[in-house]
């Protein structure tokens, strides 16, 4: 075979999601768009395949008779991280909380959630299709029943004046498609951005003390999934069952509504909420705006954070008001 002359620069790569409607059916069965992402990095897929590579035969070296491999028994991962836009926000944030209005909001009484082989017509997100869309025709990977299990969100005012950015982890456990011809992306990538300076002071709140100056923020959702019935094809049942969480980090300009915090922190009462979080336009997050709010919060984490002026880096924990309580741990609008 002769020295192909094709080159291609990482920047011609798609990352695109769909909403998928029946589990184990890679869209578009139900005709739904796939949305490209405005990426920043695109994670290249785990395919954790099990392989045995142990010396069996007598030989002192690895013979081809030794060499093992299971395709069926995996999950996969797959990661991508850009600008934050309302489609592709709408797909994630629905996938992860099972929404399909923002805000999007898990509540104290969240119990499990499941889905499994049989399942059709699906709404709010619940299941994506994935695409690495390569350059290449003929060679996009295409993924399905995927789940998203994290989402990171980012801002910074000295970095793309407060352009908020976001980071997402997905998993599957069905068996990909690796040679597809066919997918395309169908919405290009979006130009609505938000920003850290749309947020007005007295809602700039951390646990319970408003009028933060906010150098930075990060905001970390997690639901993550488990894969239960492997069989040819996959596993046939994905639950998340562990711990719903949310946590938010703030770099805060150290003054006279931060200078508390360390007592805040020392003294906080066992048991008991220590107030709201909230970084918004107003007290509550609505769609068209990204927001967010934790109605109530513990402080996880303070320290002082030396620079031209001393700051304050903060952390908390969003927590529920019982197991019986309707009321939202977090909302997250866009």
């Amino acid at each position: 075979m002769a020295i192909n002359n094709k080159a291609y620069s990482p920047k011609e790569f798609q990352f695109a999601i769909a909403e998928q409607d029946d589990f184990g059916v890679l869209e578009p069965s139900g005709g739904n768009n796939y949305v490209a992402v405005d990426v920043d990095s695109i994670g290249s897929p785990s395919l954790n395949l099990n392989q045995t590579l142990d010396v069996r035969t007598g030989s002192r070296v690895l013979q081809a008779t030794d060499f093992f491999q299971d395709n069926k028994n995996k999950v996969m991962e797959f990661s991508v991280s850009g600008t934050a836009t309302t489609e592709v926000l709408d797909l994630i944030l629905g996938n992860i909380t099972f929404g399909d209005t923002s805000p999007y909001l898990l509540t104290s009484q969240q119990g499990a959630n499941y889905l499994a082989v049989g399942a059709e017509n699906q709404t709010e997100n619940q299941i994506l299709s994935i695409l690495y869309k390569s350059p290449a025709s003929g060679h996009t990977l295409a993924f399905k029943d995927c789940f998203c299990t994290a989402i990171s969100f980012n801002g910074d005012a000295g970095t793309e004046g407060g352009r908020v950015k976001f980071s997402a982890t997905f998993k599957s456990g069905s068996a990909p498609t690796l040679n597809d011809s066919s997918l395309s992306v169908d919405t290009a990538i979006t130009a609505n951005n938000y920003y850290m300076s749309n947020w007005d002071a007295d809602d700039r709140i951390i646990a319970g003390h408003s009028n933060m100056l906010v150098n930075s923020f990060t905001l970390n959702i997690e639901n993550d999934v488990t894969f239960a019935g492997l069989t040819s094809t996959g596993f046939e049942q994905i639950a998340r069952a562990g711990e719903i969480s949310a946590t938010a980090d703030f770099n805060v300009k150290y003054d006279d509504n931060t200078d508390v915090m360390f007592e805040n922190f020392h003294d906080q009462v066992t048991g008991a909420s220590e107030g709201a979080t909230l970084m918004a336009t107003d007290d509550t997050p609505s769609d068209g705006e990204f927001e967010f709010k934790f109605n109530a919060s513990v402080i996880t984490s303070v320290a002082f954070s030396e620079g031209d002026m001393m700051t304050l880096d903060v952390s908390v924990k969003a927590v529920g008001s019982g197991v019986g309580s309707s009321a939202a741990i977090f909302e997250v609008a866009c």
